[in-house]
């Protein structure tokens, strides 16, 4: 049976309608003003009057939450795990792995190709790391890093299915012309990431993306802009941003939204197991992560990924930067869609699929609405 809300506030991500219908099953089947709702027979009518509709959140970039890490290489762990995120408003996942021993790589991209045979949500896979430099490591393994190499990266695509479409790596470790070749025949976009890479450098590359503006990279200086001012003043590169107020201060996310606007920034969470556990140790990569007052890191003090769930980071971004909603649901599902090509995902528009997040007027999730499978979020 087909499912229609009436009377709600619906963004979108090409238009406001600040009353309206949406009528989907699976798919989208319609929506509008109110002025133009017309009462179909045999379809379940709910009233979304106070609520607003946003397009399901993409986060391209996430360890894991809730007690897993896709590095733990267990399909049904990784499952489950991808499952609950539907608390935060999350309806398309890539799951991302991060530096470690080939073998560990290898059996995480086994699993999260199974994985995603069972989980509509998971649409990719984020490979970040071991391409990276140890100058910029953050809270990936050192000795586990290495130049970026094309046929290691063929045969970890092929490993996962050909489901790798984002890759960390650092540009300056090395001659990457080969690896760079390989991702751009294979559709997987190129991601400058704990990286020391100069302006310059990047302008000479194939970099498209840049992995969490700010974190693990050379950063803003006058006399050198570095990963972050390239990520700043490119229009055709994407930034993703945490945006929990402890990776980057409030006031330098305003800055990047400043300077970028709306059309080019990803919000992600780089959200690791300890998320939606309670404080205390945890683990990423084998290495101990202490967690406190919402921040996770290891025992150096340096930041070990988040406990940043994608809703807050939604509410966050509206709250430092004074932003709009539509703006918001811009940086949350529209640009990710176009990025990558996920043509079914990031608009409500007829046709696509049926991924809805339900919020309150403190934009609260509500519900989450999967493949037009409706998931009331308690509490």
């Amino acid at each position: 049976m087909n499912k229609v809300i009436i009377n709600a506030e619906i963004y979108t991500g090409e238009e406001v309608i600040e009353s309206g219908f949406i009528r989907f099953n699976t798919e989208i089947l319609a929506l509008g003003s109110m002025d133009d709702y017309q009462v179909n027979e045999d379809e379940e009518v709910v009233d979304g009057a106070g609520q607003k509709l946003v397009p399901g959140f993409i986060d391209i970039h996430s360890h894991g939450g809730y007690g897993s890490d896709n590095m733990d290489a267990d399909p049904k762990l990784i499952d489950e795990m991808t499952t609950k995120m539907l608390r935060e408003g999350i309806t398309s996942y890539f799951a991302t792995t991060m530096t470690q021993s080939d073998e560990n790589i290898e059996n995480a991209l086994a699993a999260i190709k199974e994985a995603k045979a069972m989980n509509p949500m998971i649409q990719g896979i984020h490979l970040e790391g071991p391409f990276v430099s140890p100058a910029y490591k953050g809270a990936q393994p050192e000795q586990f890093m290495r130049p970026a190499d094309a046929n290691i990266m063929k045969k970890w695509n092929d490993i996962s299915g050909g489901n790798i479409r984002l890759v960390t790596y650092a540009p300056e470790t090395g001659d990457v012309s080969e690896f760079e070749k390989y991702c751009q025949e294979n559709n997987i976009v190129l991601s400058v990431g704990h990286s020391g890479a100069k302006y310059a450098e990047l302008n000479g590359s194939a970099v498209s993306h840049v992995t969490h503006l700010f974190n693990g990279q050379l950063g803003l200086h006058h006399r050198e802009i570095g990963v972050a001012g390239f990520g700043l003043l490119n229009e055709d590169v994407y930034a993703e941003m945490i945006v929990d107020g402890f990776h980057i201060a409030p006031d330098m996310v305003k800055l990047a939204f400043k300077a970028r606007g709306a059309d080019n920034i990803a919000l992600i969470t780089d959200a690791m197991r300890a998320k939606g556990a309670a404080e205390g140790e945890s683990e990423l990569g084998g290495q101990k992560v202490i967690v406190k007052d919402k921040q996770a890191r290891l025992e150096s003090g340096s930041l070990a990924g988040s406990v940043l769930t994608f809703d807050d980071a939604f509410r966050n971004m509206i709250e430092f930067t004074g932003c709009s909603i539509a703006d918001a649901v811009k940086m949350s599902s529209v640009n990710q869609a176009k990025e990558f090509g996920l043509d079914q995902k990031g608009l409500l528009k007829t046709g696509k699929d049926a991924d809805i997040v339900v919020l309150d007027d403190e934009l609260i999730v509500k519900e989450t609405i999967l493949g037009g499978k409706v998931h009331v979020i308690e509490g």
